[in-house]
């Protein structure tokens, strides 16, 4: 008996993955543990009286995620159909539960469910398990796309309720990231302008009455626009990360030598950012910018080139999962934005957020095999039929000017 998810044919024939995402996710993955080292040594020798102690979990974690990524990356993508509606209700019923009395709690919030030793946290799963679901149907629908209560309204209710689920945790940041991978799939999917315009405005108006009428966030918001007044307490967080960008300059403090992990809270996770503002400078945060640039660009490249719609969805919504995350937490870390909860990919602290990332990596680089599989397909066509080699010549640019003197357009 074969197991569903077998490796089959597809690996080797379906060509080589692009080597530029995996050495960039690879190379992110490497950065991560280094800084997640240097940003932590103080809290895990306070806490836990070993200075290794997220150095260990994050190695761990990393070469996890590194495994995870290929075993991903060698699994043909379209295997992946069967699962979509399995993994989605999975993961809504795990974000049911961190919301009902089941959820761990951490910085105020219930965003993990402890199994064991494990802590897991649904909210990351339920980004890709949305992008997963968004291809799948909108592949589905293709013919209805433009269709408002086909192809708009049943995609809004299902991100809807799980932008309610993580609202409920309270989770904001993980909302809006549900909410703009919705629109950006739907918007290239061939969605009307003027539904997507009016679902905007009125998430936008939502945003707004939920930011308003909530009163933690409402104060996190006021401590944001005047944080030298809150600085030393609603702001204290996101000040002390200004701080830590300034006193890096151009070239930074050196690996190590940063002084702030002495005064900002959790700096190995959510603001890691600012450590490797304060320790590696302009530089640094310039290089791990194109980092996230080049990742995003060569998944949107693979999402152009991919051999269906079905995969041209997925790689464009794991490239803005990547790309939107890399922004919001380094605009919060630079307090561009109000504090939200939103991990650096592949850089911050956390097994959820590595491995969901590293899966989804795997999954993008699955997809970049169809480039070179097209190709072969092309190529690779049986010996002694005429009419393969009449094709082969006419691809070539051989083949006798039609009459006219112009050549015909292929069809593509």
């Amino acid at each position: 008996m074969s197991f569903p998810l077998s490796f089959g044919r597809g690996a080797s024939e379906r060509g080589p993955v692009d080597v530029v995402i995996a050495a960039v996710v690879t190379a992110l993955l490497g950065f991560g543990v280094m800084m997640v080292y240097s940003a932590s040594v103080v809290e895990a020798t306070a806490v836990f009286r070993d200075p290794q102690h997220f150095l260990k979990r994050q190695a761990v974690f990393a070469l996890v995620a590194l495994c995870l990524m290929w075993i991903a990356s060698r699994i043909d993508y379209r295997r992946l159909r069967p699962f979509t509606y399995p993994i989605l209700a999975v993961v809504t019923v795990l974000m049911a539960l961190s919301v009902t009395g089941f959820g761990h709690t951490g910085g105020g919030a219930a965003r993990w469910l402890r199994f064991g030793p494990i802590h897991v946290q649904p909210s990351e799963t339920a980004k890709l398990a949305l992008v997963l679901w968004l291809a799948y149907s909108l592949d589905k629908k293709r013919e209805h796309v433009k269709s408002f209560s086909i192809g708009m309204l049943p995609h809004l209710i299902m991100a809807g309720f799980l932008m309610l689920l993580c609202l409920k945790q309270p989770d904001f940041g993980g909302a809006f990231v549900l909410l703009f991978l919705t629109f950006t799939l739907l918007f290239v999917a061939g969605a009307r302008l003027g539904y997507l315009l009016g679902a905007a405005m009125l998430g936008a108006a939502f945003a707004a009455w939920a930011v308003r009428f909530t009163s933690y966030r409402w104060e996190r918001m006021l401590a944001w626009f005047n944080m030298a007044e809150y600085r030393h307490d609603l702001a204290y967080q996101p000040f002390q990360s200004v701080m830590s960008f300034g006193s890096g300059e151009l070239f930074g403090l050196g690996l190590g030598k940063g002084l702030q992990v002495l005064y900002l809270p959790e700096a190995h996770t959510d603001f890691v950012a600012a450590i490797v503002g304060e320790e590696l400078g302009f530089v640094g945060v310039l290089g791990l910018c194109l980092a996230y640039l080049v990742l995003v660009s060569r998944g949107i490249r693979t999402a152009l080139s991919a051999e269906d719609d079905y995969g041209a969805y997925i790689a464009f919504g794991i490239s803005v999962l990547f790309g939107v995350q890399a922004l919001v937490n380094l605009a919060v870390a630079m307090s561009i934005l109000p504090t939200k909860g939103l991990t650096l990919p592949f850089v911050s602290y956390g097994g959820s957020s590595l491995l969901v990332s590293a899966a989804a990596a795997g999954i993008l680089l699955s997809i970049s095999r169809s480039r070179t599989s097209a190709r072969n397909q092309k190529i690779a066509l049986p010996v002694g039929r005429a009419e393969m080699s009449a094709l082969l010549v006419t691809e070539a640019g051989f083949a006798p000017e039609p009459v006219g003197g112009a050549r015909r357009g292929r069809r593509g």
